[in-house]
């Protein structure tokens, strides 16, 4: 585990000894790669979850939520960017979110706190996309190859064996154009899901449409929480302070641009896919648009090469993602494992930096093939995770550093959004527990079938 912060200051001479931020949070980028990493981190395959979060909220809470949680993340990122501008205006630049929060927050607990959190959520997103990555190539093989023999597990061991040598990109710095391709690639797969959408609801073959929510008190509210904890994950990241780390100094405006790059692309994608699901499929939408579009019996809904193509980009931009998540254990690792007196290349460095993330990444991809119900584990670490670092901790930092009077409108506004979030992710983290009881007879190791 990392050493947590001592007491002083953290001033920039302290990091000419730190291999993960010489090494692995390399200071060289620009706004724009900035912007690249977050939408990465943001922007993924999880929008196509959004027509089926519609379908637990309904059109006008659907909309409320999703505009709220945008206002709310990018307003909580924005914070935190002016926390560690000012930090490191003050002579303490932090690199690192666990070193953030125990020095503002001055408790030393708080480090281990967001060090356990951001392991889980980040691991977690790793295992994740490497099993959404093996659904990917089983999608494909299946539809080329339907007698064919080839298990989910098998597909998985090759997306591992991709991701450990991709791993071996020695930096975060290093990934910009692989996260400005996966930009792209967004884009991509949200025009093409979109289109299959609208094609379908115009067409003479689209299905009833039903946009009733369930039949009970108890469960509309249990939907609408699980939803809501849905919409708070698809939104959230988790590794701001690491990307802001990227950033050339000083990074004072640069992410504010690198947020409004981010948030264009959100406005585009998010907004199109959840209304075209949602209104194609209403409340029969899945829990990933393709499987509506690509339906178990009958024909596909939507032309094969729209379909394929969209898969395709899912499975190069669920690389990209898997990279952006790992960074801040490699940067743990490579604190720990190297040597800054030796360049990053040296045998010295680069020996145990092939081995240490070979094994993580063989240990994602185990866990992946392992536990092809990870989406119903994820939907409680979302919960547990994402809403205390992105929609609790930065109005906290923010009014610990800036210290906004009681009688301020940005002290109630803070304190009012840590409040609802709290009581929102306690609820979100209730449902989405309950739902992983309920499929827990659904669950099989090393199954073939993924539980929705």
């Amino acid at each position: 585990m990392a050493d947590p912060p001592r007491s002083e200051p953290f001033p920039s001479s302290r990091l000419d000894s730190d291999a993960g931020a010489l090494f692995v949070l390399q200071s060289k980028g620009e706004w724009w790669h900035a912007g690249f990493h977050l939408t990465t981190a943001i922007v993924g395959p999880t929008i196509l979850t959004l027509p089926y979060a519609f379908r637990g909220l309904g059109w006008w809470l659907g909309f409320v939520c999703l505009t709220t949680m945008g206002l709310v993340t990018f307003y909580a990122y924005y914070l935190m960017s002016k926390v560690l501008d000012h930090c490191e205006k003050s002579g303490r630049r932090h690199i690192r979110f666990r070193e953030l929060a125990a020095d503002v927050l001055g408790s030393g607990w708080m480090f281990y706190v967001v060090i356990f959190i951001q392991t889980a959520i980040n691991t977690g997103i790793g295992i994740g996309a490497i099993l959404l990555a093996g659904q990917c190539l089983e999608i494909m093989y299946s539809s080329l190859f339907p007698q064919g023999t080839l298990k989910l597990y098998e597909f998985i061991a090759m997306v591992t064996a991709v991701m450990i040598v991709l791993s071996q990109l020695p930096s975060f710095h290093s990934l910009r154009h692989i996260n400005c391709v996966s930009l792209l690639l967004s884009v991509g797969y949200t025009f093409l899901v979109v289109a299959a959408c609208i094609n379908l609801g115009l067409s003479k073959h689209a299905p009833k449409r039903e946009y009733s929510l369930e039949p009970t008190d108890s469960g509309r509210v249990f939907s609408a929480f699980t939803s809501i904890s849905i919409i708070a994950a698809i939104f959230g990241n988790g590794i701001l302070p690491e990307i802001q780390a990227t950033l050339a100094p000083p990074a004072t405006g640069k992410m504010l641009k690198g947020l409004l790059l981010c948030y264009s692309v959100i406005f585009i994608t998010f907004y199109s896919t959840a209304v075209s699901g949602y209104w194609v499929f209403g409340n029969s939408s899945n829990s990933n648009i393709l499987k509506n579009l690509m339906p178990d019996q009958g024909p596909t809904l939507a032309p094969i090469v729209v379909i394929g193509l969209a898969v395709i980009f899912v499975l190069l931009q669920l690389f990209a993602i898997g990279l952006v998540y790992s960074q801040v254990a490699y940067e743990i690792m490579e604190k720990k494992s190297a040597d800054t007196t030796q360049g990053m290349f040296s045998r010295r460095n680069l020996v145990p930096r092939l081995i240490l993330r070979t094994l993580y990444m063989a240990f994602c991809g185990f866990m992946a093939a392992m536990l092809p119900f990870f989406g119903d584990i994820n939907a409680v670490v979302g919960a547990f995770g994402f809403i205390p670092l992105d929609f609790v901790l930065p109005m906290l930092l923010y009014n610990m550093t800036y210290k906004p009077t009681k009688k301020s409108f940005t002290y109630w506004i803070n304190m009012t959004i840590m409040v609802v979030f709290t009581c929102a992710g306690l609820m979100g983290a209730f449902s989405s527990i309950r739902k992983l009881v309920l499929d827990a007879n659904k669950f099989k190791l090393f199954s073939s079938e993924v539980v929705d």
